[in-house]
């Protein structure tokens, strides 16, 4: 039944995206593909500090299919410090993004996803066990509930779930929901070439990582962009994560965030 499940999502997938691929060459459209490497001072997945004291990497590929919505990307990602071997990875990602109700106040921007990680060093671990997680994503927001506040409250679904349950599974514990509800604004100043944008939201735990069902912790951050051309931009940012459940993480953390994105 899987099985059968998973072919008519392929070729349901496959039909729309040769619909929308004649439809946007028609209209001029063309594949777009993004290269982006980010640094993050500290790996915060969740609330949780998956790297201890030591930051990440991420570098990712994205391919827009042709303005369709639709579109697919792959993440390598690895630590800044050692002794995180096992803990490096590949992310694949395939994504579909549009609009609900454009002309009402409550008009929806969404992004739906699902993400295979693959820990591709897992059959170092002294275990052999597999640690792979496949994930689904639901981003949203509602740009003019708020009027022309320039408010914009935004959210995030994530549901997580092992992606084998043999006798090489290793990760019973990583099956949960996390709820993030936070707004967003735009600050223009004249000495910024782009606004400023600040952002405070607060997560909800639904017991990923065998953590408490609460209310975990709220992140306020602070970023901008530098486009150096048309293709290159570069994105620095900074947050305070402010914890309030112990079990996701028991203390306060600030990190930075630094991306150079390329679009071809």
């Amino acid at each position: 039944m899987r099985k059968t499940g998973i072919l008519l999502v392929a070729v349901a997938l496959f039909a729309t995206l040769s619909v929308g691929q004649a439809q946007a060459q028609e209209e001029g459209k063309k594949l777009g593909v993004s290269f982006d490497v980010t640094y993050m001072s500290k790996w915060m997945s969740r609330g949780v500090e998956c790297y201890s004291e030591d930051g990440a990497f991420f570098e990712t590929v994205d391919v827009d299919l042709w303005g369709t919505g639709f579109g697919f990307a792959t993440t390598h990602q690895s630590a800044t410090g050692g002794g995180w071997v096992n803990m490096q990875r590949m992310n694949y990602k395939v994504y579909y993004g549009n609009s609900l109700f454009d002309d009402k106040a409550y008009k929806t921007k969404y992004n739906i996803a699902w993400v295979y990680e693959n820990w591709y060093d897992k059959w170092a671990n002294a275990a052999g066990k597999s640690k792979d997680i496949e994930m689904c994503v639901f981003n949203y927001s509602l740009p003019n509930l708020l009027g022309s506040t320039g408010l914009i409250p935004y959210g995030i679904t994530t549901y997580d779930y092992p992606a084998e349950s043999d006798d090489g599974f290793n990760n019973s514990h990583w099956d949960g929901w996390v709820h993030r509800f936070g707004i967003g604004y735009d600050l223009d100043l004249p000495a910024l070439p782009s606004p400023l944008h600040l952002s405070s939201d607060i997560a909800y735990t639904d017991g990923l990582r065998a953590a408490e069902h609460d209310w975990s912790f709220a992140t306020f951050g602070i970023s901008t962009k530098f486009k150096f051309s048309e293709n290159m931009a570069f994105v620095p940012g900074i947050y305070q994560q402010v914890s309030m459940d112990d079990s996701v993480c028991d203390h306060d953390v600030t990190y930075c965030k630094v991306s150079m994105k390329y679009k071809f």
